[in-house]
């Protein structure tokens, strides 16, 4: 069984998350990244430019139909606007949100009354909700914004998915925004499905996330806001004080948006993992030299989260990163790294092909040396789904008889184990420093001296 399958491992369809245009979806849980609209304001993509607008004639017309005594309809839709759990974005465990209710949304629809701004010439970017409504942040603007864009996300969708062959099932979608009526209706389409529970999945651009919006409340709040004279206690000032300030001085967020738009250059999208510096990795493979081996002042658990938080920086974007799985194994606890098996290097598409490696598991050892004990443990793991290759990352080499067992387990089974050591990481840090080869090929060069001794 895969550990933690996203979208496209349980579909077979190998690609890095690196080489995807779209944030590929897990099943489990939200992808912690939210769309921000103003990577579309700023896009030079003439498409980008006119979702954006497409975007603010939706919110805007809805303000406009609660001040022209349509509110209860403009509550209702701004109510379904609130949450789009198909796209997956967001902090939740179980991909399932919940929507605001109508005294939030006459909240909202209540600042095109309040800010003649807006009365008139209504939002230039619906992230400005942010400054004047309690509870509105990034999750919310994110969920807006992919609702009201959602006949466009659902198209998205089906051409990803028949560009790699991911299934599509037909299904009835709910709350999609029809401009033409200027309401929301349900659409009759095909999509891809959560298999948990067959709910529908909609792909996101990854052109327009970011972890923060550029546009933000704290930002503003903390070099643009006139603390002083909102407060003589700024340091006590409250979120909700702000917001009153905000609403009867529009002019103070104006100049703030202005000065974010005369920067879009700098707004770019957040990568959905990150590789540390150089200097970071210099650091961990330090920390992991220092320590004793064994479970001494905790030496076992600085070890793997050291390894843990150095590895997958290492062998980014050719493996990403699926988690650390802690199991037990004869009443031993176990902490593994898994990566998923992107394909992208020659050798990745070796073990695949040879060792049905879906996925990559790196077992840690801080042990002075891996004992026979060790070496069943990670032949029973070695199954069919996760693949029949894995790594011990421990201090030292294999002792010779050790050696011999993993040498007979590819006789016998034809089943890898592969050990990287304190040197082997010394090196991947080394080739990662100076960028002219990859880490990764430091393990496809001990798999190579692995192979030359097997029979």
């Amino acid at each position: 069984m895969l550990i933690r399958p996203r979208l496209t491992d349980y579909h077979g369809v190998t690609l890095a998350q690196g080489d995807a245009d779209f944030a590929i979806p897990f099943f489990d849980e939200d992808i912690p990244l939210y769309v921000d609209p103003f990577l579309m304001w700023r896009s030079p993509s003439q498409q980008d430019i006119a979702l954006h607008g497409a975007l603010l004639n939706a919110f805007n017309h809805l303000g406009q139909l609660a001040l022209n005594g349509g509110e209860d309809e403009a509550i209702k839709a701004l109510v379904a606007a609130s949450e789009c759990d198909e796209v997956g974005l967001g902090s939740s465990r179980t991909r399932r949100g919940k929507r605001i209710g109508q005294a939030k949304a006459q909240e909202i629809l209540a600042i095109f009354r309040r800010i003649p701004r807006y009365a008139t010439h209504g939002l230039s970017h619906i992230e400005e909700l942010q400054f004047f409504v309690e509870g509105i942040s990034k999750d919310r603007i994110s969920d807006f914004a992919c609702s009201f864009l959602k006949s466009f996300l659902i198209d998205f969708t089906i051409d990803q998915c028949n560009r790699l062959g991911i299934p599509l099932e037909p299904m009835t979608v709910a709350n999609v925004w029809d401009p033409r009526s200027r309401s929301f209706i349900d659409v009759a389409t095909t999509l891809p499905i959560d298999p948990t529970d067959n709910r529908p999945l909609l792909l996101v651009p990854k052109r327009w996330l970011r972890f923060v919006p550029w546009i933000s409340y704290e930002e503003y709040f903390e070099k643009h806001c006139p603390q002083d004279e909102i407060s003589h206690e700024p340091e006590n000032l409250t979120r909700v004080e702000v917001l009153h300030y905000n609403r009867d001085n529009y002019g103070v967020v104006a100049a703030y948006i202005e000065s974010k738009e005369r920067a879009f250059q700098d707004a770019a999208n957040d990568p959905l993992f990150s590789q540390i510096p150089v200097r970071s990795a210099r650091g961990k493979l330090a920390q992991i030299k220092k320590l004793a081996t064994g479970k001494t002042d905790g030496a076992d658990t600085k070890y793997e989260n050291a390894v843990g938080q150095l590895l997958p920086s290492l062998l980014y974007p050719n493996l990403d990163f699926a988690q650390v799985q802690a199991r037990t194994d004869s009443g031993v606890s176990i902490r593994d790294l898994i990566f998923y098996n992107t394909q992208r290097d020659p050798f990745l598409k070796q073990i695949y092909a040879d060792y049905g490696s879906r996925q990559v598991t790196f077992e840690m050892k801080n042990v002075a040396t891996i004992e026979r004990t060790h070496v069943d443990q990670v032949n029973r793991y070695m199954a069919e789904e996760l693949g029949r290759f894995g790594v011990f990352v421990t201090r030292h080499p294999l002792k010779a008889a050790m050696f011999k067992r993993t040498i007979d387990l590819w006789s016998g089974q034809r089943k890898v184990i592969v050990t990287l050591t304190d040197a082997d990481l010394e090196q991947m840090v080394e080739v990662f420093d100076s960028k002219q080869r990859d880490p990764l090929d430091v393990i496809a060069k001990k798999y190579a001296e692995f192979r030359r001794a097997c029979p």
